[in-house]
């Protein structure tokens, strides 16, 4: 690939928190951005907001089935698809026994069969050109199991290890897989999470807060433009030797595994 053509970077859950805040990283390193999500308003809106080098794209990434629509639409359109970044969001909380067995249906398309096709997809064509980027954005449950989200601790973990068999795939091709797991973050998703703490604690939500921030060495949440900054590095020419690994982005908290 010629060091000064434009690459093209398919960024999942575009239209807010992580997503969106890693398309406006991409596109202030050079890229040329295609958000997708179900939302064709907020992702319009989203688009606009950064500019000519946005585009997006409505489909449902927690449907296996569409992955390969997706990943057709951005090379007709672009040429090309250079990085991937595989944002799902989260499922709704919950134990291990209170998750239903329809919601582990639900949540294991939404955060292991759809980006695995995802994946399968778009992989393959970064490799013919020698160069690609996928980026799965997971969580710290993955290291440090979260009782009260259960199908996110479990199945994200899932998809880590789907990442890195993945990651030796076309390593050899300039194609690279990793992840990015995000501790408490400024989304939407930690405030939901964070109120159905305070319910089941009988306390408020200021107070639910509080407890989670002091477990936390930074004594804050991160920004998504945090997290974003971490995923736009992977994403870089100067990551090409960072594979199947896993950067954790979370303040200090998760607790050295040596």
């Amino acid at each position: 690939m010629d060091a000064n053509t434009t690459r093209v970077a398919l960024v999942g859950g575009g239209a807010g928190g992580i997503g969106a805040a890693t398309a406006a990283a991409l596109v202030a390193s050079g890229h040329r951005v295609v958000l997708a999500g179900r939302t064709e308003s907020t992702l319009k809106d989203t688009a606009a907001a950064l500019g000519d080098a946005a585009d997006h794209v409505v489909c449902d990434l927690a449907d296996p089935g569409e992955a390969t629509a997706v990943v057709d639409e951005v090379l007709d359109r672009h040429g090309s698809l250079d990085v991937l970044v595989v944002n799902a969001g989260g499922p709704s909380p919950g134990e291990i026994f209170a998750v239903t067995d329809a919601q582990w249906h639900r949540d294991l398309d939404l955060l292991l069969l759809g980006p695995l096709a995802l994946l399968r997809e778009a992989l393959p064509a970064m490799a013919a050109r020698g160069f690609g980027r996928a980026v799965v954005i997971t969580s710290t449950a993955v290291r440090q199991p979260q009782p009260g989200l259960a199908s996110s601790t479990v199945l994200r973990a899932a998809v880590t290890s789907a990442a890195k068999l993945a990651s030796r795939q076309y390593a050899a091709d300039g194609v690279t897989v990793n992840c990015v797991a995000p501790g408490a973050t400024l989304t939407p998703r930690r405030r939901e999470v964070l109120r159905r703490r305070a319910e089941a604690a009988g306390v408020d939500l200021d107070t639910a807060a509080a407890d989670d921030l002091a477990d936390i060495p930074a004594s804050r949440a991160a920004d998504p433009a945090e997290i974003a900054a971490a995923v736009a590095f992977l994403a870089s020419p100067q990551a090409s030797y960072i594979n199947g690994t896993v950067l954790t982005v979370d303040g200090g908290r998760t607790e050295f595994a040596g």
